[in-house]
């Protein structure tokens, strides 16, 4: 195992503003290894995030952004439980790259559970009529439908999409990241994306 010094823990703190108590534990979990160490902190931020999701939510902000030459613009409002967490630094860069994501990717719902129900049949609906030509077993033409309506919530909920800024991860996962990180509850509220000519 190799040692761990004050300088690999200072580096691992500056990348990614934990404890430096946290920084160590991770490195030396990781025997050293600086990528494994920021995954290992990465996935136990998630677990704290999860840990919080209950809680209510009352502070937050509201973040625009607007597309450089006019054509796409964003409004998104993020919650969480309090104000000195709102006004920090790393929640309104959140909330910002968030509204990129938006900007970007072009979601129509935060979650799945926002999908209207009537929308879900109708994707259901198209996938099975699709199938319906292939002579499959009806429980085989019902799975690939689950299927494709998994792929359809990956590219069109928000919090199920790829982070335009790390492909590795959901957004989902940089919100639980967060929650674990600022120690509070943080959920997407909701989200408006303007295009001109739409």
């Amino acid at each position: 195992m190799s040692a761990i010094s004050s300088k690999d823990v200072a580096a691992l703190r500056q990348k990614t503003g934990l404890g430096m108590m946290d920084c160590k534990a991770a490195l030396t979990a990781s025997d050293g290894d600086f990528e494994k160490a920021v995954e290992y902190l990465r996935k136990k931020g998630i677990a704290k995030g999860e840990a919080r999701q209950g809680r209510a939510l009352g502070e937050g902000l509201i973040d625009s952004y607007i597309h450089p030459g006019g054509r796409v613009g964003v409004i998104i409002e993020l919650g969480c439980e309090t104000d000195f967490v709102a006004r920090s630094t790393y929640f309104k860069e959140l909330i910002h790259n968030l509204a990129l994501q938006v900007a970007a990717a072009c979601p129509q719902y935060v979650s799945r559970e926002s999908v209207p129900p009537e929308k879900v049949e109708k994707e259901m609906e198209i996938y099975r009529e699709q199938l319906a030509g292939e002579m499959k077993p009806t429980e085989i033409i019902e799975k690939i439908a689950q299927g494709k309506l998994t792929k359809f919530f990956k590219e069109n909920c928000l919090i199920e999409q790829q982070y335009i800024r790390d492909q590795n991860i959901a957004v989902k996962d940089l919100i639980l990241e967060a929650a674990g990180k600022l120690k509070e509850n943080i959920q997407i509220r909701r989200f408006v994306r303007y295009a001109l000519g739409e």
